[in-house]
């Protein structure tokens, strides 16, 4: 995956959420959004699929800068942060590229900004 940084490590899903939310907010990020794809797909469709959850993480600091300079920004909020059970005894987790996100507006400008979005991302995912 060239649009994300990775990481699979050894323990149940529960603990993985707990300890990446944990990490999230050490970092500055809130989770504004979960979608549990699991319970939706059965829910919607009635097909069994494996605990994959979506966390749309904010870091309120650095919103409000990309926002400031361009307000369509929005479109591409929160960062998500995927979870996934491997049904082996390990989760991944993967948090989106921001760098690679923000591309797509062809400003230079946030490189910074994304930049540093990246760093506390991989930091909260290197935490676990």
């Amino acid at each position: 995956m060239n649009y994300g940084y990775e990481r699979r490590i050894k323990m149940s899903m529960g603990e993985a959420e707990a300890s990446v939310r944990e990490t999230l907010k050490e970092q500055g990020f809130g989770v504004l959004t979960e979608i549990d794809v699991k319970a939706t797909l059965k829910a919607k469709l009635d097909v069994d699929f494996k605990p994959y959850k979506i966390l749309g993480a904010c870091n309120p600091k650095f919103a409000h800068q990309a926002l400031n300079e361009e307000l369509g920004i929005g479109l591409l909020l929160p960062c998500n942060v995927v979870l996934w059970d491997n049904e082996d005894g390990t989760v991944t987790l993967s948090a989106i590229d921001a760098k690679k996100m923000l591309s797509v507006t062809g400003r230079d400008d946030l490189e910074e900004l994304s930049s540093q979005v990246n760093g506390l991302l991989h930091a909260a995912i290197d935490a676990i």
